[in-house]
């Protein structure tokens, strides 16, 4: 018999009956009926119930046992009795009489409970992950994590893609994030950055001639966290491929994230691909954002002109409209039956977030218009605007006025707070979407100057003659981002692999020649000697990973995350470093009193 076990804990079943067996695994829970003790023994694999009987010399030692005491236990598998059968339970049916009893490891009082899902602050949690991570949920989420990562691979391979890895140390590249530097000790006073993403070398693999690459790639970016981003590192399904047009990269793409989704979606609904496809300027104007969330069916709209129509009186808009303002409508589909407290709660929402309110109109059951601004507004504006709108009778519409990327970005919000108000989300369902059409380049408000929206190594739609005639904020780019149900799951492009665009590219961004050939030197090195039109993404496997668990924050489908302020509170990182080894990296600390303060 072999030195632990001869089955799993989830492995016994009736067929076993009779049979003696060896199980190892943590004691789960412990029930005590005076003369017979119930253990629930649990391993990896699931769960076996066993019984000492008070006649067994290890009875007593069983019954003093902590709970997460790793045990082995020799003894004969009995059917259960009809009544005490656990159809919950794989190994319901039958349970382990216990002969031999030997302890492994005695396990201190636990700090948090493994046996159940009860509130734990997340600081003890993190510290300590090893028990967190023997709780069912968690376990079950890094499993699935492991599945999903597999069946990716094996379907990127299926689709003639070839893995390979790229290197962790590298340059620093300014690609939106802050990088995580290293030292170099033969190198003082210089330091390699672990990559954002192996934006440069799947881009040089593409030079090399190798068509088409993929790996799980780990990330690098010095970040704040949020629920759906991990302050520190993250893993994406990261690919490029040679010779493509937009369409070939999602026709690539599209089977491989369906067929994970199918696989792991656990009964909910996945659209079916070509996936649907939606300019980013259309995005922004009905949903509020660019990773819409299409499972609300809510459709925003351009309400502008209505306000400016002969006989409106609403000055607050005419006002701000002939400032440069926009009115975008929120549809609110039959709530004109909904107490005004429903209206008033939103106003109070509106206001918490900044705006000065919701104004709104409502229209009854007989498709009378009523509501703070209806009296403002000719009868025959309100039945155009109402038809522009897509409201009808029993409809609320909501309004939000203000400069154009700040109005429709509070008009999404609105979106999502009725439709989560509402109850029109459908939870059983996948919804993916393309946003194309991103825009090349962007206005920082703060400076004044241009600077890249997206990608800066993609490629601008009609190419250096529209660098070189075009106002830049008007130059789209074949930048596209993939969407599931709000969450932005990846970002890709048409990449830009021409010398003379991307100077130009740069050039308009504010990098001179001299900054391209220093920053990004071997990459354009490399275009010079002949370089294919290629392509890719990157999905976010955490992310991918999240909506597949149904959980709202990513660290619960990490196993070793970093907390929100970016510490690893098991290993204690960041941590100090003796004089002695900074010495030998040419490093000298010198914090400001401030941060000492801190």
């Amino acid at each position: 018999m072999h030195a632990y076990r001869t089955h799993t804990c989830g492995a016994l079943n009736k067929s076993h009956t009779g049979q003696t067996v060896r199980l190892s695994g943590w004691v789960h829970r412990k029930r005590d009926h005076g003369q017979l003790l119930f253990i629930d023994l649990r391993d990896h694999y699931g769960l076996t119930q066993i019984v000492i009987d008070s006649d067994n010399p290890a009875f007593e030692t069983a019954s003093q046992i902590r709970v997460e005491s790793v045990v082995t236990v020799d003894g004969k598998v009995l059917t259960r009795t009809p009544e005490t059968v656990n159809k919950n339970l794989p190994t319901g049916e039958i349970e382990l009489k216990v002969e031999v009893f030997t302890i492994q490891s005695q396990a201190d009082q636990v700090p948090l409970q493994v046996n159940s899902d009860a509130d734990t602050s997340e600081d003890l949690r993190l510290r300590y992950r090893f028990l967190d991570l023997r709780r069912e949920r968690l376990h079950n989420n890094i499993m699935l994590r492991s599945k999903v990562i597999a069946s990716i691979r094996r379907r990127m391979i299926d689709q003639g893609f070839m893995e390979f890895q790229t290197p962790i140390l590298t340059s620093s590249s300014p690609e939106g994030a802050r990088d995580f530097l290293v030292p170099s000790r033969v190198h003082p006073g210089k330091f390699y950055a672990l990559p954002q993403a192996p934006q440069q070398f799947k881009q040089l693999l593409m030079v090399a001639g190798f068509d088409r690459y993929f790996q799980i790639a780990p990330c690098f970016r010095d970040e704040d966290a949020r629920a759906d981003r991990s302050p520190g590192e993250f893993y994406q399904l990261d690919f490029e491929m040679s010779f493509v047009t937009q369409d070939d990269v999602f026709a690539a793409i599209e089977p491989v994230l369906h067929g994970v989704f199918e696989e792991f979606a656990n009964g909910k609904a996945v659209t079916g691909f070509p996936f649907q496809r939606i300019p980013y300027d259309e995005s922004m104007l009905k949903y509020g954002s660019d990773k819409p969330d299409l499972r609300n069916p809510i459709v925003n709209s351009d309400l502008t002109r209505f306000f400016q129509a002969e006989g409106v009186t609403f000055n607050a808009f005419k006002t701000a409209i002939a400032g440069g303002a926009v009115v975008r409508g929120i549809p609110a589909p039959q709530v004109s039956d909904k107490p005004r407290s429903f209206f008033d709660k939103l106003n109070d929402w509106a206001r918490g977030e900044g705006a000065p309110g919701l104004g709104y109109i409502v229209w009854d059951k007989d498709g009378k218009a009523g509501g703070p601004i209806a009296k403002f507004i000719p009868e025959d504006v309100l039945a155009e605007m109402a038809k522009a709108a897509g409201v009808g009778a029993g409809d609320a519409l909501f309004f939000v006025c203000n400069k154009k990327l700040a109005a429709e970005k509070f008009a999404g919000a609105a979106r999502k707070k009725l439709g989560d108000e509402l109850g029109l989300i459908d939870p059983n369902v996948f919804h993916f979407c393309w946003i194309v059409d991103f825009p090349m380049y962007e206005l920082n408000e703060d400076t004044g100057k241009i600077e890249f929206s997206h990608n800066p190594f993609s490629m601008p739609q009609g190419g250096l003659e529209a660098l070189n005639t075009m106002d830049p904020l008007d130059i789209k780019a074949f930048q596209y981002d993939i969407v599931c149900n709000g969450i932005e799951l990846s970002s890709g492009a048409i990449r830009n692999h021409l010398p003379e665009i991307m100077y130009r590219a740069f050039e308009i961004a504010g990098y001179g020649a001299e900054d391209v050939e220093t920053k990004f030197g071997g990459m354009l090195n490399a275009f010079k000697y002949g370089a294919p039109p290629h392509g890719g993404s990157a999905p976010g496997i955490d992310r991918i990973v999240m909506l597949l668990a149904d959980e709202p924050n990513i660290r619960e489908i990490m196993a070793f995350p970093l907390n929100q302020k970016a510490e690893d509170l098991l290993m204690q990182a960041p941590n100090t470093v003796d004089v002695a080894r900074l010495k030998e990296l040419s490093i000298k600390i010198d914090i400001p009193l401030t941060k000492q303060k801190d």
